[in-house]
């Protein structure tokens, strides 16, 4: 599990470094919504590639571990501390256009245009409507119902009919 504080302590370790970060997935939704709204069992995390080696580095100070799952890539992996917390790290690169390249799809850079609070933390995270679009297409749990819900309600975006 994540917690609010440890959520701001992760994110801390990259900025006093000078990396920037974007917060995805539950922590993200909270964010944006300015208040925790459930448990996480992580925290999603984009870095960029040109960052990537230091940040993991900075992990493996602090004691985290990577961890093999199913889904991971070269550019999707998984980070765990003794603790039991889990960052779910994505590196991307920016394009000549700037549009963010993820495991070979190409998104608009206002895709990172979210500013959100974790506790009184003001951090970046992918806006509402691309963490709505990012909710669909695969099996949902409830956790997702949840997110995608309040950020519909919150952010006055159309419920996915997949959510309906």
């Amino acid at each position: 599990m994540v917690n609010k504080t440890d959520a701001i302590e992760i994110i801390t370790y990259a900025e006093e470094s000078g990396i920037n970060i974007w917060i995805d997935g539950g922590w993200g939704v909270d964010a944006l919504l300015e208040e925790e709204t459930r448990a996480h069992n992580d925290i999603d995390l984009f870095v960029e590639e040109n960052n990537s080696k230091r940040f993991i580095g900075i992990l493996k100070e602090k004691g985290f571990a990577k961890v093999t799952e199913t889904y991971t890539t070269t550019t999707h992996n998984v980070w765990k501390d003794t603790k039991g917390r889990i960052i779910d790290l994505h590196i991307f690169k920016f394009n000549e256009q700037g549009y963010i390249v993820f495991e070979g799809e190409a998104y608009p850079p206002d895709v990172f245009s979210g500013i959100g609070k974790i506790g009184d933390k003001v951090v970046r995270c992918v806006d509402a409507e691309n963490q709505v679009l990012f909710h669909l297409g695969y099996v949902h749990d409830e956790n997702d119902v949840h997110d995608v819900k309040l950020l519909c309600d919150r952010f006055d975006i159309p419920i996915p009919n997949e959510y309906k």
